[in-house]
């Protein structure tokens, strides 16, 4: 066994290559793409910067490097691509110009005089991967070519090189089915509403919020274009989907002898928006589809080569038997090369730690080795907290990229694992045979915690692990424009607190507040809510300074967010103790200041435009193509990150602490539940009873009612978070001392 792996590994290491995934843009179109960047977000000073694409720059012709330096009044700036050249560019302004790019916010006080500079970085790896398959639902869904554009820069500026380009591919897919005699009624059947559209991909369900139109079949496709474009310019390589197996029921009909099987239900989901259909892919029909999806796919957008296929993505294979599972490994890679002769297969590696199935490293194994070396890349998806790479003895000689996940649902609790992410991929890399071919970022959700996110992206170049204190402490000067003593203060604590997380408990940016009510809510936290005190008093002390820096706007709205959500865990457990012990005199009381906690919470993220709910629905709209399609996408916006399902069956998974969300629906069921429990003091307490309730009362009338909500902030963050800071640290509501990292605390 040993043998054989060490045979691989040397193998890898001796013939592994990706020569042909390269960049197709010319040097000339590659350098023209990164000023016109540099245009769009410092126009004053582009003139200063000068672009060289150099693909023989770096010594070693699979990793990027860009070398900076001043000739004169001028930043030179050399990259083997338009990416590297990007990434430049970023490096320069961070840390010689102290500026800062990230997803809320910017800060470009790029200064007079052009700081010197002669550096070359070369770095660490072949790839930088970027997006989680659910990104794509959560965080883009109702995007348009303009945040588009943003974001595509903000990739490249941050070294990504690997990027999944989802858009698209159901106006291909319609075509492909309308192929396979299809009508349009079963088409119509299959496809779920935008929002829900990353688990139709994975098989997951069907139909739910559908179906989509011909209008935005044509917006994704001119969208897709745009996206592709763009990062092909800049040097990228988009990452196009492949068949995985998923059909709708319909084919059962058309093709009744072929192998295919219904898929099992998933998270609770009825038959009616659950399982469609998986085929065999030893079928020789699936090679068939496979075939005619990617060609039609090719034609339209062209490809790179890399693609992603998920098959057994949150559901398993028929049969455990390891000649099966290598004939499927080879069935699915067959199809894509059947159509493309230099496919590479990109696969997350999600379902080796999620699923008990794959528990058998020989089943792994199985799959994994059926594909030709270096012919597959393996995501690690969730490596900060559960790696499989040496579980799984470097995938058995397969490449994979070392990811961060971080996030689930887009939910917005802060927290990071700063110490592992700033140690763990130095040694991953490094480790005696390692097939680790890059790192990347896979958050379920973005626009939250992005202080980890930004560290975790100097892992591309960084081959040593930072002083985090003062890595820290510098963020906040770029993120802010110049150092202030509070705001380092708070961003310490930050980083040896929320930011520290080393455990393995599952993390979902949950709190009581969040969750559906009732008396049986998991409260605990990994620090010193005292802490948490502390950097929120510190940040609002930096307000004098730096109170109309947008950037600290937001962090101050996101901290002040935190610690009311802190505070709602600890009340609600003095709610359930008073309801418990029939203590009514502190229940009234306990329950009073929670209800307060959730008007406070409204308004201080009222205050903040990332923090209201107003967009969000707006957007939405905005990509639909009539009033019924508004009406429709709007019940997806809203269902998403409340119900998440027409029962809620995923309830709560990604909700969202945003104004109008607190208002609108977490703080009306919280009264409702409440009430409930005043009533039921001498009483039967009857949590199916109250459920019900708040379903026909609260949470699916929210799904459909149409209110609009303000898509401008309101209020002035400093003097609100001053006045809650003053409310909730004051004798009367402060009730809770708290006393260390292993989640005790006391009444005073």
């Amino acid at each position: 066994m040993k043998f054989v792996l060490i045979l691989l590994l040397i193998t890898f290491n001796s013939v592994i290559g990706f020569d042909h995934i390269r960049p197709k843009a010319s040097p000339e179109t590659q350098s023209d793409a990164v000023k016109d960047l540099i245009k769009r977000i410092i126009p004053d000073q582009a003139q200063f910067f000068n672009i060289k694409i150099q693909p023989d720059l770096s010594h070693d012709q699979d990793k990027d490097a860009f070398k900076i330096e001043k000739i004169d009044h001028l930043i030179q700036i050399t990259g083997t691509s338009g990416v590297a050249a990007a990434t430049g560019i970023n490096h320069y302004l961070k840390y010689f110009c102290n500026c800062h790019v990230s997803w809320e916010t910017s800060q470009l006080k790029v200064p007079e005089v052009l700081p010197e500079v002669n550096l070359t970085i070369t770095l660490n790896d072949r790839f930088r991967y970027y997006q989680n398959v659910c990104t794509t639902s959560y965080s883009f869904v109702w995007w348009d070519w303009t945040q588009w554009e943003k974001h595509i820069d903000w990739m490249v500026l941050n070294g990504f090189n690997l990027v999944l380009a989802f858009n698209g591919q159901e106006a291909i897919w319609d075509r492909v089915y309308k192929k396979f005699n299809l009508t349009q009624e079963e088409i119509d059947e299959h496809f779920s509403g935008p929002a829900f559209l990353s688990w139709l991909r994975m098989g997951n369900m069907r139909g739910f919020g559908g179906p989509l139109s011909t209008a935005w079949h044509s917006r994704s496709l001119i969208l897709q274009k745009q996206i592709l474009q763009r990062m092909r310019a800049f040097g990228m390589i988009p990452v196009l989907p492949a068949f995985a197996g998923h059909l709708p029921r319909a084919f059962k009909r058309l093709y009744p002898d072929a192998n295919m099987a219904k898929m099992d239900p998933w998270n609770g989901f009825n038959d009616t928006y659950c399982c469609p259909y998986f085929l065999d892919p030893t079928e020789p029909l699936f090679n068939e589809i496979g075939k005619a999806f990617l060609s039609e796919q090719i034609s339209e957008f062209g490809t790179d080569h890399m693609y992603n296929c998920d098959s057994f993505n949150e559901n398993v294979p028929t049969s455990g038997d390891l000649t099966y599972l290598a004939n499927v490994g080879k069935s699915i890679y067959k199809a894509m090369t059947d159509t493309d002769s230099d496919a590479i297969w990109l696969l997350q590696g999600w379902m080796f730690y999620n699923d008990n199935f794959w528990q058998d490293t020989e089943r792994v194994r199985a799959i994994l080795t059926s594909v030709p070396l270096g012919k597959m890349i393996v995501l690690d998806l969730q490596s900060e907290q559960f790696p499989q790479y040496e579980r799984l003895n470097q995938y058995f000689g397969q490449p994979y990229i070392w990811c961060m996940l971080h996030d689930f649902g887009g939910t917005l609790g802060m927290f990071g694992s700063s110490t592992i992410i700033n140690e763990v991929p130095i040694n991953a890399r490094n480790m005696e045979n390692s097939t680790m071919i890059g790192t990347g970022l896979t958050p379920e959700g973005i626009n939250q915690n992005y202080v980890i996110y930004e560290l975790m992206t100097e892992t591309a170049w960084r081959q040593a692990a930072v002083n985090l204190t003062e890595w820290f402490e510098k963020y906040s000067t770029r993120r802010y424009g110049f150092p202030d003593s509070n705001a380092e203060n708070a961003w310490r604590i930050l980083q040896k607190t929320v930011y520290d997380y080393q455990g393995l408990n599952k993390m979902r940016g949950k709190y009581a507040i969040t969750k559906s009510p009732s008396l049986k809510i998991k409260i605990w936290t990994w620090y010193a809510t005292n802490d948490l005190l502390e950097a929120w008093t510190s940040l609002l002390d930096a307000s004098d300074n730096l109170g109309t820096n947008t950037g600290y706007l937001h962090d101050l709205v996101d901290v002040t967010r935190q610690v009311l959500q802190v505070y709602g865990d600890l009340y609600y457990k003095e709610m359930v103790k008073n309801y418990q012990s029939n203590d009514t005199v502190n229940f009234q009381d306990n329950s009073k200041k929670f209800m307060e906690l959730l008007d406070d919470l409204d308004e201080i993220l009222s205050t903040n435009s990332a923090f209201l709910l107003g967009p969000w629905l707006e957007s939405a709209k905005k990509a639909a193509n009539d009033s019924d399609e508004e009406a429709q996408f709007e019940y997806n916006a809203r269902n998403q990150i409340t119900l998440w399902g027409p029962r809620g069956e995923i309830m709560d998974y990604a909700s969202k602490q945003w104004a109008g969300v607190v208002s609108h629906f977490f703080a009306p069921r919280w009264y409702l539940f409440i009430n409930y429990l005043n009533s039921t003091f001498n009483g039967t307490f009857n949590q199916t009873y109250i459920d019900s309730k708040m379903f026909k009362e609260v949470e699916e009338p929210f799904t459909f009612d149409r209110t609009e909500f303000p898509v401008e902030p309101i209020g002035d963050a400093v003097e609100v978070a001053w006045k809650i800071h003053k409310k909730w640290t004051s004798e009367e509501y402060r009730k809770f001392k708290f006393v260390a990292k292993d989640k005790r605390y006391k009444m005073l």
